[in-house]
């Protein structure tokens, strides 16, 4: 299905959905009671209804099995990062606009499904003071606008965030967090003033992102690509990112083309996160050691464009990058870290093949912390520079 005019219909109640039974949808009421359903006829296109395994269907149709009660709604502690209202700031030079709650549809594994909830007040509509916040701090370098799905916004409330952000000499970067380029490309390629909006703010010297979440290859249809090229010809850099979810991506051939396929669209792979251990998410959750193995066998199917690709967990500490195994050990570092002086630590810990997060790893055998990431001049030891051969 690729017709220019064509509008995809959001559908919002399971019973809109005819291939699925009367029965199937009252099994899935307590689900949707919990976690709110959403997704669009284009979408729901995509799945292969004759197979129950499908996995464009685990994506966005809801599972008895999401009512398991392990895991947390705010499992990396978001909203002790918050600011001002709609603003958290984790990272020093990154700051996070959570500008709408609302998405093209609803990823059954989403680890902010609590902002979809009545009684969330995170997100705030009104931006002002999350601007505020970034003008009077200048190490805030790059900000992200996510939600919800902003691209789901009008091109005027968009125009208005980011006009206001390019005022601002100390920002030089500006991401959009969305997974409409995947779940609805049509939104993108029917409306040309947001591309202008994007022609205008995006420039060869402060660059607009579009942090894509194509999760499995089959997103990447004639609609997306289209909707990808656009975006790229009105300046916007395309990346990709996704969680490595079961049933859906978790293994290495799928992975790669999911890579491959990225890669020659141009949204070139970024981060490949471990899944959350977000309330209602452990049916979508690999352990961490199988995901470390996939991850690095899709990559060695691949290019050098997937090689780019980074297998990272988004702890309440830190965006932790998990680095390798051994026969006996796992080693992590801190890719990010919300405490400046975490940045670059090196872990070593005992595996556990049953861990899903980093809290499940207790034996630590060796750490090393390069240097205080403040530090203008790096010192190395003389015992080091011993065992590096460089002269006294």
């Amino acid at each position: 299905m690729d017709n220019s005019s064509y509008n995809p219909k959001y559908i919002t109640r399971l019973s809109q959905i005819p291939q699925l039974s009367r029965e199937q949808r009252e099994s899935l009421k307590p689900v949707v009671k919990e976690f709110v359903f959403r997704a669009n006829d284009y979408y729901l296109s995509l799945i292969n209804w004759d197979d129950p395994a499908d996995p464009i269907k685990r994506l966005v149709i809801p599972d008895v099995k999401e009512l398991d009660k392990r895991g947390r709604l705010d499992a990396s502690n978001e909203e002790s990062f918050t600011r001002v209202p709609g603003l958290e700031h984790k990272y020093d030079s990154v700051a996070l606009l959570l500008v709408n709650d609302v998405c093209g549809a609803y990823c059954r594994f989403c680890f902010r499904k609590r902002l979809f909830m009545d009684e969330n007040d995170e997100v705030h509509r009104d931006v002002s003071q999350g601007i505020e916040y970034i003008r009077e701090h200048t190490e805030i370098t790059d900000v992200l606008i996510t939600g919800g799905d902003p691209l789901l916004m009008s091109h005027r409330q968009l125009r208005k965030i980011v006009g206001q952000l390019r005022e601002i000499d100390h920002i030089s970067i500006i991401r959009i967090g969305s997974k409409l380029p995947a779940f609805n490309p049509y939104r993108i390629i029917n409306d040309p003033d947001l591309l202008k909006v994007f022609e205008r703010y995006s420039t060869p010297e402060k660059r607009i992102y579009v942090m894509c979440h194509f999760n499995h290859p089959r997103e990447l249809t004639p609609a997306a690509a289209k909707g990808l090229n656009a975006l790229q010809g009105a300046g916007v850099i395309t990346i990709n990112q996704t969680p490595l979810i079961a049933g859906v991506n978790d293994d290495p051939d799928t992975l790669a083309e999911l890579f491959q396929k990225c890669s020659a669209h141009g949204a070139t792979p970024y981060y490949v996160f471990q899944c959350r251990p977000t309330l209602g998410n452990r049916m979508y959750s690999v352990p961490v050691e199988r995901s470390y193995k996939i991850f690095e066998t899709a990559k060695m199917k691949g290019s050098g464009l997937a090689k780019r690709a980074r297998l990272c967990m988004s702890h309440e500490t830190g965006k932790l990058e998990i680095m390798a195994l051994t026969a006996h050990h796992i080693i992590f570092k801190y890719h990010r870290a919300a405490d400046p002086e975490l940045c670059g630590r090196v872990m070593m810990f005992k595996r556990n093949p049953n861990a899903y997060w980093f809290d499940d790893y207790t034996e630590l055998v060796d750490e090393y912390q390069l240097a205080n990431p403040y530090q203008s001049r790096i010192d190395i030891p003389g015992d080091e520079q011993d065992a590096m051969g460089i002269a006294g």
